[in-house]
């Protein structure tokens, strides 16, 4: 195997989205089928059906490092005529079974290590949406694999598990605050927000200006499960001051597809 395309940011990122897809594979290896039959969160999606989309999207993913013109060909032909990529993903899951999905997302989430270390830095990439930075591409992955392993966890009564890997997620989630609003046919607020967040290891991360009177503060767990969608602000324990503050949690949404909203609020941990 050839070694991996150089750069600090981008070697670390590998190896924490790597680590990401192993603290996963910790929770649902060994299950049982009746236990990846179980319901998640996601409103009509068993843990089986999380991790065939986590597989189907992971395959994607590689088609657009490897054969990024096969990858385009696919897409224009999904937005022009083409199935539902995540229908798709459910419906094969549940076709072949849950057994035979939790291997299938095994081999692609290996299949996609494996393409990442070709990965070049300042490389772009094609996406569902604009074409996509290397950092964004994977920091992308290792979000969605943190966020439906959440949902995976959530079903089997499983706590998160906060590591610095969430400053990806959290990075992320600020970089996508023009998105959230762009993808409800919004004008992005210009209003300036400050991002003060405490690490699992107790540094401080900060993002935007110092003086900004917009403030967002508290852990970055609950800053990402809040961008992620997987816990209403309600049930965070993060403080907001400012409207632009407010209008930007209300909406944000760190990853691509149509604009959804976050779960109502709810006194247990599923969200």
């Amino acid at each position: 195997m050839s070694p991996p395309a150089s750069g600090p940011e981008l070697d670390e990122l590998r190896r924490d989205l790597t680590a990401e897809v192993a603290s996963l594979a910790s929770v649902v290896d060994g299950r049982s089928v009746e236990e990846l039959l179980v319901d998640t969160p996601a409103v009509g999606w068993t843990v089986s059906d999380t991790l065939a989309h986590l597989a189907s999207f992971d395959g994607h993913a590689q088609t657009a490092i490897v054969d990024p013109d096969r990858f385009r060909t696919d897409l224009e032909r999904i937005l022009t005529s083409g199935p539902d990529p995540i229908r798709a993903a459910t419906d094969r899951g549940r076709t072949i079974g849950a057994e035979a999905t939790r291997t299938w997302w095994h081999e692609a989430s290996q299949a996609l290590l494996d393409a990442c270390r070709t990965i070049e830095p300042g490389q772009r990439l094609p996406w569902y949406g604009p074409d996509m930075g290397a950092m964004s591409f994977l920091s992308a992955r290792l979000m969605e694999n943190w966020a439906h392993g959440l949902d995976i966890r959530d079903a089997f009564g499983v706590a998160p598990e906060p590591t610095d890997r969430l400053r990806h997620v959290v990075d992320l989630g600020v970089r996508t605050r023009g998105f959230s609003y762009v993808n409800r046919g919004l004008d992005p607020s210009a209003a300036a927000v400050r991002v003060e967040l405490s690490g699992p290891g107790g540094d401080v991360w900060g993002w935007g200006d110092d003086a900004a009177t917009d403030c967002i503060s508290g852990s970055a767990l609950d800053f990402a499960l809040v961008v992620t969608q997987r816990r209403n602000l309600a049930d965070t324990a993060l403080s907001v001051e400012g409207a632009a503050a407010r209008e930007w949690m209300s909406i944000a949404q760190a990853f691509a597809g149509g604009p959804t909203d976050n779960r109502p609020p709810a006194s247990g941990p599923a969200g």
